[in-house]
């Protein structure tokens, strides 16, 4: 069974990046190009596995959207994943801390990706 993946970036580059990659790898995506728009989503019953969101994005960042995400009743346990290009000393846990439950850096690495979506 295939797991269903939501990108949620402000970058539609990204986002077709992204979603051509792991669709070759079988897996469903489908996005929002930000936090609000992807909370909403999350507050219904759309089926989704694992969630990769930007960090950096205007309006609401990943920093933000995160904690709201887990504050979801039915997705408390549902794996978000920050994607960013901040990779500086420290960024990877201020990411945890905010409620991630795995980080990857951009350039993303897609061997990293695909492995860190298996595992989850």
């Amino acid at each position: 069974m295939s797991k269903k993946v939501l990108i949620i970036d402000d970058d539609a580059r990204n986002i077709f990046a992204l979603t051509a990659t792991l669709k070759a790898k079988s897996f469903e995506c489908m996005s929002c190009g930000g936090a609000e728009e992807a909370i909403e989503m999350l507050k219904g019953s759309t089926g989704v596995d694992v969630v990769l969101i930007d960090m950096m994005m205007p309006d609401m960042d990943g920093y933000e959207a995160i904690p709201l995400i887990k504050e979801i009743p039915h997705r408390q346990l549902l794996p978000v994943v920050s994607v960013t290009a901040q990779a500086m000393a420290g960024d990877r846990e201020k990411c945890l801390e905010a409620g991630a439950d795995a980080y990857i850096s951009k350039p993303i690495d897609v061997d990293k990706l695909l492995l860190l979506l298996n595992t989850i």
